[in-house]
């Protein structure tokens, strides 16, 4: 599915060849009601941060063939679909700096039924779109151990309205990053018993677009019953089917949310039980249960420490910590959250400030860390999370695994996914780029 602005975020990149890189392409959207034969394609008129490129500088990429403006003028045999994008690619050695830029396009198409006088139609259009370090394919390497996924949970809005899954699992391989961490019932039709057909177009898009499970986000509904609580025998089956459903998806981790008894998120007390009774099955598996500290519980704080005890009783490879980056939030997030119409803003959009060297002592208990954030300006600067200083204390300490990206801000149509394209660049220009496959 195409995004509605002419300007697709998907697909602005630098290009490449053998000798280093070439330029910058974007994908664009014919701005037409029908689609229209290649020859009454009439050029681009570009601006990018004030500078004009020439047509002559542009290829135009329809149906997989590549042309010059003039040959794509003189062609007799391609067509520019309604639902298919044009590739424009322009020559510009070294091509875009890291970041957001600032891009103006005008695309000028002839229609043969308007009368020659009023000349060529004009459809403009503009945007800032966001060049990923190293990004000139598809291929993403690792810095420094770390790898880069994304949380379906960052589209919240748009999928199902104004992308698909395979739109979303297009945009993550876009960015380069290989990883791909959903919600259970948030974003499995039918669940907990999803039609096989969709099972089986859930790994043809894992193959199509190089994508790994990481991890899934299940929850324990203790509050579920209105005259009781979840046993942990019930507790149990709910774990133990998430389980068995994370590992047909392909998941190789589980983030099991239990209801909580106290404004500080302490877990309802059979979380221990209901674990434990299925910590054999996980070994099973080879799938780890990873509960998450989210604010407004710290490191330093009974929960956090109940699991780490728990980790040391049992001794299990298959438990182990996943930590949520919105406890080391330094500055208040005042645009509000979905569901809470109170005037005061809830206690986990409070800035907990986490000390980094909290972190740090409980790194070699942490199997996955949740790349929450909630804004990033033109200068990709995140006004919340210190991103500096959690990927040093992540190279200090050697810690290797996913960083998945967590939107929680607004929510205006395509605003996700332009912010998980603006984090990735971030992270990415602080941890050293991404090295090509």
């Amino acid at each position: 599915m195409l995004e509605r602005p002419i300007i697709q975020q998907r697909g602005f990149r630098n290009t490449a060849d053998g000798t280093g890189v070439t330029g910058f392409q974007l994908l664009l959207r014919n701005p037409n009601y029908r689609g229209i034969a290649g020859s009454l394609v009439d050029g681009a008129d570009v601006i990018v941060d004030g500078h004009r490129f020439p047509r002559e500088a542009q290829r135009w990429t329809l149906q997989g063939r590549t042309f010059t403006l003039d040959a794509l003028r003189a062609s007799t045999d391609v067509r520019w679909q309604l639902d298919e994008p044009a590739v424009l690619s322009v020559d510009h050695p070294g091509g875009l700096s890291a970041g957001t830029h600032r891009i103006e396009v005008a695309v000028h198409l002839r229609r043969p039924y308007i009368p020659e006088i009023a000349g060529p139609s004009v459809f403009r259009a503009s945007t800032t779109a966001t060049i990923v370090p190293g990004l000139t394919s598809h291929d993403e390497g690792t810095a420094h151990g770390l790898r880069y996924g994304v949380s379906l949970y960052s589209y919240s809005g748009d999928l199902y309205t104004s992308m698909t899954l395979e739109d979303a699992m297009a945009d993550i391989a876009d960015l380069g990053a290989t990883g791909i961490e959903i919600l259970g019932e948030g974003n499995i039709p039918g669940y907990p018993h999803p039609d096989p057909a969709w099972v089986d177009t859930w790994h043809r898009l894992l193959d199509r677009y190089g994508l790994t499970p990481t991890n899934y986000g299940s929850w324990v509904d203790t509050a579920m019953w209105r005259e009781r609580d979840l046993t942990a025998e019930e507790g149990r089956a709910q774990l133990e089917r998430d389980l068995r459903l994370a590992k047909l998806l392909g998941f190789t981790s589980i983030r099991p949310k239990f209801g909580v008894v106290t404004p500080e998120l302490d877990p309802h007390p059979i979380w221990q039980p209901a674990v434990e009774r299925v910590l054999d099955l996980a070994a099973e598996l080879d799938i780890v249960i990873c509960p998450e500290i989210h604010s407004p519980t710290p490191i330093k704080h009974p929960v956090t420490q109940a699991y780490l005890d728990f980790i040391e009783r049992t001794g299990s490879e298959h438990f182990k910590l996943l930590i949520d980056t919105g406890i080391f939030q330094t500055a208040p997030v005042d645009d509000g959250h979905e569901g809470f119409e109170a005037k005061k803003r809830p206690a986990f959009l409070e800035p907990l400030a986490v000390p980094l060297s909290d972190l740090a002592e409980v790194l070699p208990h942490v199997h996955f860390i949740q790349a929450k954030f909630f804004e990033i300006d033109d200068d990709l600067r995140d006004l919340h999370i210190p991103w500096h200083d959690i990927l040093a204390t992540l190279r200090a300490a050697g810690w290797r695994g996913w960083l998945s990206s967590e939107y929680e801000g607004r929510r205006e149509p395509y605003r996700g996914r332009d912010q998980v394209r603006r984090q990735h660049a971030l992270l990415r220009s602080l941890n050293g780029g991404a090295p090509r496959g």
